[in-house]
């Protein structure tokens, strides 16, 4: 189940960021889809810099999150109140 629903995540278009919680408290958030296989048993992670990644066991994952998409928002300008 798990799986598959990392599965629909990454096949999102527009793709949008989300992050594995494992059950350790640990993250990993995926930020390109194309770094992430899903694999029978686990998911196996690359990540940007190209000199690490991780083997993630589906029964260590205890949630999906999404998360912002990386723009940041303008601040709203307030009024000085006379």
């Amino acid at each position: 189940m798990i799986a598959e629903n990392i599965r629909n995540l990454l096949r999102r278009d527009p793709f949008t960021p989300f992050r594995l919680v494992l059950s350790s408290g640990g993250h990993y958030d995926v930020v390109n889809p194309e770094l992430v296989v899903v694999l029978k048993s686990e998911v196996f992670i690359a990540f940007a810099d190209g000199e690490r990644w991780a083997h993630v066991p589906l029964l260590h994952i205890a949630s999906l999150e999404t998360t912002r998409n990386g723009r940041t928002r303008k601040p709203v300008k307030r009024r000085r109140r006379p």
